[in-house]
């Protein structure tokens, strides 16, 4: 039991606490604009997927940068650095989120026959963000705000 308390303590730090909730907030301003834009304006998925994707990088950056990270980056050309570190990893990452969207939708169909369209978008949307968050924090941590 100590060792599994031990293991919680380790895991659930204030920087990680900090980017699971900034996380969520990332996560949902990408799913949002993502569905909305399919569902409301008929945007087609890879489309809004891409848009979704880039609001949601900036959301990221400020509140990583100031409250996750707490980056101490004062100079313009060392906030420039990070800037260009973060979106070359995003990048990375929405290659990777692109990618994976697309196969689950076109290419497998996921859950495609089972819900709705729409819904089935939503859940594969979903199921490959989760593996993009996970990628976007050890990104952030080792290499964008790298102290």
């Amino acid at each position: 039991m100590d060792k599994i308390k031990e293991i919680i303590k380790k895991v659930c730090t204030k920087e990680i606490t900090s980017y699971i909730i900034f996380g969520i907030l990332t996560t949902v301003v990408n799913i949002i604009v993502s569905y909305i834009l399919k569902a409301i304006f008929k945007v087609e998925g890879n489309i809004a997927s891409t848009i979704g994707i880039i609001c949601s990088i900036l959301f990221a950056y400020f509140t990583n940068r100031k409250w996750v990270f707490k980056s101490k980056a004062n100079k313009v050309k060392e906030k420039w650095m990070e800037f260009g570190k973060f979106i070359l990893g995003r990048a990375f990452t929405m290659v990777i989120e692109i990618i994976g969207v697309f196969l689950l939708n076109d290419v497998i169909h996921m859950f495609y026959g089972v819900f709705s369209d729409n819904i089935a978008y939503l859940i594969n949307k979903c199921i490959i963000t989760v593996i993009v968050i996970i990628l976007n924090f050890f990104i952030s941590k080792f290499f964008a705000f790298k102290k």
